[in-house]
């Protein structure tokens, strides 16, 4: 069982940064994949961001490139999501999850909202 945490959402205006953190309990977090997923009202939930483990390869969605930088320091069982240039359009609840084979993990979200 893997607990993940995340933490760092709150309100910023157009054109700001923010940094995600998820923390995630275990000693087999390097083993994991890493991810960033976001839930905007009445939409699907949707995937930003993704780290490999051990090698850290990453990918994002095209609406972030660019802009979000996904990293990992497996010494602190920790993956950050570093948001850049960020747009009204980037609202939503942010969730963390943490997969190795068959099994999924997901934090209970934290809100991010982008607005004047």
């Amino acid at each position: 069982q893997v607990q993940v945490v995340e933490s760092g959402g709150g309100l910023v205006q157009p054109g700001g940064s923010l940094r995600l953190s998820c923390a995630a309990s275990g000693s087999t977090f390097r083993a994991y994949t890493m991810s960033w997923y976001r839930q905007a009202p009445g939409k699907e939930r949707e995937l930003v961001a993704a780290i490999g483990n051990v090698g850290g390869s990453s990918n994002y969605a095209d609406s972030v490139k660019g802009r979000f930088t996904i990293s990992r320091d497996n010494a602190k069982n920790t993956v950050y999501l570093q948001m850049n240039s960020l747009k009204p359009e980037d609202t939503a609840v942010y969730y963390c999850n943490a997969a190795l084979s068959v099994f999924s993990f997901w934090g209970q979200g934290t809100q991010v909202i982008v607005s004047s």
